[in-house]
């Protein structure tokens, strides 16, 4: 029984949790599109591109929009 509660709870925690707007978003830096101080990420499910400064992938899906 505890391990039925333990399951639900972790369930719930990861629905919280999750960030939606980048589900299905996988990104990854491209190093052939880098230029001054900041990385260029592409994303393997849409193939958009996106450059941020921060050193992070972006945070929002960027699927539709090739912003460089």
């Amino acid at each position: 029984m505890v391990i039925v509660v333990d399951l639900i709870v972790a369930f719930v925690l990861v629905l919280i949790f999750s960030d939606r707007r980048t589900r299905n978003c996988r990104w990854r830096e491209d190093r052939t599109l880098d230029a001054g101080d900041g990385r260029a990420y592409r994303c393997m499910t849409c193939g958009a591109i996106d450059h941020t400064t921060t050193g992070r992938p972006p945070k929002d899906c960027k699927a539709g929009t090739e912003t460089l």
